[in-house]
């Protein structure tokens, strides 16, 4: 099995306890998970905008995104031109297509919770 790949929107909603976490969470203990390296910038975005709308929140979003480090995520270096090129095809970011790109280039599941991304993971 060529392993899964976690987009930023499905690992913040298990990493923060999101509603959708537990489900995600679950994808996620069944193999090999991969992304790529933007992926611990994104996650420390999401950190940052939720301490920002919950300041009351701060040590218990920071100590969840302390744990990103030990979790077994394997860290995929993306070509940028050809995630430009699929970013352009697809309508997507090119941090979204990033995923997208790896996830086609493995054979691999996307795991996400983006629907637009979802979409053209699907196409």
């Amino acid at each position: 099995m060529p392993g899964k790949v976690i987009d930023a929107s499905a690992l913040a909603a298990a990493l923060f306890s999101e509603p959708a976490g537990a489900d995600v969470s679950k994808r996620m203990s069944e193999g090999p998970i991969l992304a790529p390296t933007l992926l611990r910038y994104e996650m420390g975005s999401v950190c940052l905008k939720k301490i920002r709308r919950h300041p009351e929140q701060r040590t218990a979003l920071m100590e969840a995104l302390a744990l990103l480090p030990r979790l077994d995520i394997q860290e995929v270096e993306i070509p940028t031109v050809e995630s430009t090129e699929l970013a352009e095809r697809e309508g997507l970011t090119v941090y979204d297509a990033a995923y997208l790109w790896l996830a086609r280039s493995l054979g691999a599941e996307l795991v996400t919770l983006d629907t637009r991304l979802e979409a053209a993971a699907t196409r």
